[in-house]
């Protein structure tokens, strides 16, 4: 290998990942690895496969969480640790457990074979983390028990506060709560990441906004079925109540008896009830009344 000047001393990248060297190698590496596998990179920056495999080896550090460590060693700089583990040609991935050397790979391969490679590797996921905890979640909304569900879910976003999935789960079941102040409050914060479900969250809020109840609306459309306003205002209470396929139904009416209704009123409402309903939650209700709007409108 060739040999490049020394770089600055080096300084730790995360939690998960860092920069060893051979003074610091015992501590970093032999000792950390009786607790938990250490996935040792040894690279140099002439090397332009390493350029590929060194920072997806960080991305997924980051991601696995301390469920392996992953240490960088410059292979110019470190001959000696390089010569000790065998290397010839780099890049070249060495795995540390307990004191031992119990796996490697070589080159840079796809994502794909690194991530069989470290699922092989890296200590077994922790029960009670974010993505179990979300799916308990799950379980009990389909039981109808909310209340459990958010405290499954506030759980869930203090072990993983990035997770923005999470956190929209809280607001959607906050909103099915009736609590929509706090909704609001959680909406007023970016997703970037779940840009597109926060919208239609967002637009659920506002239809629930100002709602009213749905009784007297149904007594005084009883009276007059005709009543197209009070069947759009009766849409919107039912949006509020998370009662979606009756809101559906009731806007369609409209839209069968009179399409041109205040200006296309219906037309408008039932759009702006796709948009709330955006998701893969909706999609099968959103496909259905789509077809039956387009029957409707043709």
């Amino acid at each position: 290998m060739s040999s490049m000047p020394p770089n600055p001393a080096t300084t730790p990248l995360s939690a998960f990942a860092f920069d060893v060297s051979i003074e610091d190698f015992e501590v970093k590496v032999l000792q950390a690895s009786l607790q938990v596998p250490v996935v040792v990179d040894f690279w140099a920056p002439w090397c332009a496969p390493c350029q590929t495999l060194k920072p997806m080896l960080e991305k997924l550090a980051e991601e696995y969480k301390g469920r392996f460590l992953l240490a960088m060693v410059n292979a110019d700089e470190n001959g000696e640790l390089a010569g000790h583990f065998g290397v010839r040609n780099i890049p070249s991935v060495k795995v540390v457990f307990q004191g031992q050397l119990v796996d490697e790979f070589n080159g840079a391969l796809p994502e794909a074979q690194v991530r069989e490679f470290l699922d092989r590797i890296a200590l077994p996921a922790v029960e009670g983390e974010g993505v179990n905890l979300r799916e308990a979640a799950a379980a009990l909304l389909g039981e109808g028990k909310l209340e459990e569900a958010l405290a499954k879910l506030v759980e869930a976003s203090q072990a993983n506060p990035q997770d923005q999935a999470v956190q929209l789960d809280a607001i959607d079941v906050l909103m099915q709560l009736g609590r929509n102040d706090e909704a609001a409050q959680l909406l007023a914060g970016e997703y970037k990441d779940e840009a597109d479900r926060a919208t239609a969250l967002r637009a659920r809020l506002a239809l629930a906004q100002g709602a009213a109840d749905s009784a007297p609306l149904e007594a005084k459309l009883a009276a007059n079925p005709d009543d197209h306003a009070t069947r759009l205002e009766l849409a919107r209470a039912y949006a509020a109540q998370s009662r979606f396929r009756e809101a559906l139904e009731a806007v369609l009416e409209v839209i069968r008896r009179d399409r041109f209704f205040d200006e296309g009123a219906p037309r408008k409402a039932m759009l702006q009830l796709f948009e709330a309903l955006a998701g893969e939650q909706y999609d099968d209700l959103v496909r259905e009344f789509r077809r039956k709007m387009s029957a409707a409108l043709n």
